[in-house]
């Protein structure tokens, strides 16, 4: 069986983080990795201690749920808490990181972005990672990864 690259891994870890999401609106999960080793990682759902969207619902206010902290925000804040720089760090997001995640990314120092899907891109947020020199790659998480991952042989 041939070996994951590294993107590939990476982002298995944020699809894997993303089944601890406790939104019902979207799934996601997020992975910080430097220099090819995992820091932080971060999925969407309330804040601890709280009550979840899985429970009591979303707490919406001009569209949006309130109530969820985003995957990309949880991964950052773990390293804060926990004192792990972020300088220089990449960052693999089940889906596209929204316009206040992509600011909170360029802040933190992060200087790569891997998306598996598309949501919502704002191309403001495009030419913020440009202006900040992040790297922003789409890294597709498809059938065949999965069933790598599962440990079955593709059948041609």
């Amino acid at each position: 069986m041939e070996r994951l690259s590294w993107d590939q891994y990476f982002m298995a870890q944020s699809h894997l983080l993303a089944s601890r999401s406790t939104c019902t609106r979207l799934v996601v999960g997020a992975t910080i990795v430097r220099e090819k080793r995992i820091i932080a990682g971060g999925y969407n759902g309330s804040i601890a201690g709280g009550p979840h969207c899985t429970d009591e619902g979303c707490y919406m206010i001009d569209g949006h749920c309130v109530r969820t902290i985003h995957a990309e925000m949880n991964a950052i804040l773990q390293c804060a808490k926990f004192g792990e720089p972020t300088e220089g760090a990449e960052i693999y997001v089940t889906h596209y990181p929204c316009l206040q995640c992509c600011k909170a990314i360029i802040q933190a120092g992060i200087k790569g972005v891997y998306f598996a899907k598309d949501y919502k891109n704002h191309p403001y947020a495009s030419e913020l990672y440009k202006a900040a020199h992040v790297t922003v790659k789409k890294v597709p998480f498809d059938d065949l990864i999965k069933l790598k991952l599962a440990g079955v042989q593709e059948t041609k």
